[in-house]
């Protein structure tokens, strides 16, 4: 497993350097989004698009454009949450967030860059034509008021609201994280020419990863330190937000996090081969950062 996932690293830090390292001029935009994108993430996303490629028998090479346009989107995202008018952090994987390095309009542009130009790469893949449409389909779709940014803009107006229903907390995290996370693994059956019974199982697989790992993500803002998890914690309680820990308590969180992670690997048992990505998932339920 570890070989494999590192050369995907590998291959996407490449492909990422081949757009992000161009010649420019200006280029302090290009310098911020280059910036962001190599801050140390953990490539989760990418990594899935060229995992469910592999898993549906096409060369995983062939998808890397999609996992990095994914990539690029998600790198965006984290710039524009981070914003003094979103979550007004200042720290990111342990390194000032892109507006405290540069400035705010300088990160505002680089995540508009980041997103233009994930649509950009897709467009650049060696797959049929009609594989990558539909893949610019199904990220817009994904990212935008229906999923992504619809979750955003539903987290914050959770805040100051304690005890909301856990069904609103769901949606929120079903299109604030499951989405893209589900896009992930969408990409990567579109650029093997998957076929139908390929992708309702990587559709289930994303999206029961997708709503773990935001589960994690709130378990660890209550429990983890500053210094390990990289970004300010306790924002949760301090903007008396409704998440899955603030509304049930951290164990019955932990036990809806894990009752997901089975979900998800229970989806990949549609795929032979499935061995690495199901430690990797399972990896993720554990994680501390």
């Amino acid at each position: 497993m570890q070989a494999r996932f590192e050369e995907y690293l590998s291959a996407i830090d490449q492909t990422l350097h081949h757009y992000l390292d161009a010649p420019c001029d200006p280029r302090r935009v290009l310098d911020a989004m280059g910036y962001s994108a190599f801050a140390g993430g953990k490539r989760i996303r990418p990594i899935l698009t060229l995992e469910f490629a592999r898993l549906c028998g096409g060369n995983w090479r062939d998808a890397l454009p999609f996992a990095c346009g994914i990539e690029m989107v998600q790198t965006y995202s984290l710039i524009h949450d981070d914003l003094p008018c979103m979550d007004d952090a200042d720290l990111r994987r342990g390194k000032p967030s892109c507006h405290a390095q540069f400035d705010e309009a300088t990160a505002l542009l680089a995540g508009d860059g980041l997103l233009t130009m994930a649509f950009e790469v897709l467009c650049d893949a060696s797959v049929p034509a009609s594989q990558v449409v539909a893949a610019v389909s199904e990220l817009a779709r994904a990212i935008g008021v229906q999923g992504m940014i619809g979750g955003q803009e539903m987290d914050l107006a959770n805040e100051g609201k304690s005890g909301l229903p856990i069904e609103i907390i769901r949606r929120t995290n079903e299109k604030k994280t499951a989405a893209l996370l589900t896009a992930s693994c969408v990409l990567g059956v579109l650029a093997a020419g998957g076929d139908g019974r390929q992708m309702e199982a990587a559709k289930e697989y994303g999206y029961a990863l997708g709503l773990a790992f935001q589960v994690v993500d709130d378990i660890l803002d209550a429990t983890a330190s500053a210094e390990t998890l990289g970004k300010p914690v306790g924002s949760d309680v301090e903007n008396d937000k409704s998440t899955y820990v603030t509304a049930l308590g951290l164990e019955t969180a932990r036990e809806i996090a894990a009752q997901y992670t089975e979900k998800a690997l229970d989806a990949l048992t549609a795929f032979p081969e499935h061995e690495d990505l199901s430690a990797l998932t399972r990896s993720l339920l554990s994680r501390d950062h």
